[in-house]
């Protein structure tokens, strides 16, 4: 829980908004000190790259910088035995408008939405893999918006590492070797060598692939929306820069001598 805490609080000091904005204060406290050559190059990087982030035209093609894998095609035969849908995201509960019932984030709902859509056309069963309270909003809009029911649910993951490593013996106590993986397409190339590290036979099932588009005026424009894909893009750059460190930190560990 400790260590779960600590990554929570390092991603939001390093990622942005945030990171850059201690970046550009700590340039007009500088500058207040008469560290001015300092304090300026501090804040110019800060607000230049908050602008920048900022702009759909960054956050689109640091996005696809994260988009490994091709949206799957339900029409090419597969060997694939069950469908994994990953959590992620804040939901709401109690949800007034649905009766007090949970609710699903958007992004979230998103990833349910293909999922139960995939489960229809290929009749696969689903796994839902979150913590508690995100498998709770998972299982009930998959029950109440799709009338699509999970047949397992691995509520005990933080993290893409335990998603994988909790959810490969549920799957093979029930005899499935061979899934799809539904996450978000930046997300995937992380997910897919977490559960391929299990041993499964992972086929990806990515959702929001970004396809080619021309870019206008407004694209230059800043807005939250594209702040929110760049915090989401430089997270899993850098989340996978991380992991194959810790690959190499790990392998060196278990070498004799």
């Amino acid at each position: 829980m400790h260590f779960y805490m600590l990554k929570v609080l390092a991603r939001t000091l390093v990622l942005p908004p945030f990171g850059l904005l201690i970046l550009a204060v700590l340039g007009a406290m500088l500058i207040g000190l008469h560290r001015r050559r300092a304090g300026w190059s501090c804040l110019i990087i800060g607000l230049g790259s908050l602008w920048m982030l900022s702009t759909p035209l960054v956050a689109e093609e640091l996005t696809r910088l994260t988009q490994v894998y091709p949206a799957f095609d339900p029409a090419k035969p597969t060997n694939a035995q069950a469908i994994v849908i990953l959590g992620g995201g804040d939901g709401r509960f109690p949800a007034p408008e649905y009766a007090g019932q949970p609710a699903a984030s958007l992004d979230l709902l998103e990833r349910l939405n293909y999922g139960a859509w995939l489960s229809r056309v290929t009749h696969l069963p689903i796994l839902v893999t979150s913590d508690f309270a995100n498998t709770w909003e998972m299982v009930a809009s998959l029950n109440r918006d799709f009338q699509v029911a999970p047949r397992w649910v691995d509520q005990r993951s933080r993290d893409t590492f335990a998603n994988a490593r909790n959810s490969a013996p549920m799957l093979r106590a029930a005899g499935v070797h061979s899934i799809l993986l539904v996450t978000s397409s930046s997300h995937m190339l992380r997910a897919m060598r977490e559960f391929l590290a299990t041993g499964l036979q992972v086929t990806a099932a990515p959702i929001h692939v970004l396809g080619p588009r021309r870019y206008d005026a407004l694209d230059f424009m800043p807005s939250a929306e594209a702040m929110l894909y760049s915090n989401r893009a430089v997270y899993e750059l850098l989340g996978e820069r991380v992991r194959e460190l810790l690959v190499v930190l790990n392998l060196r560990r278990q070498q004799p001598g």
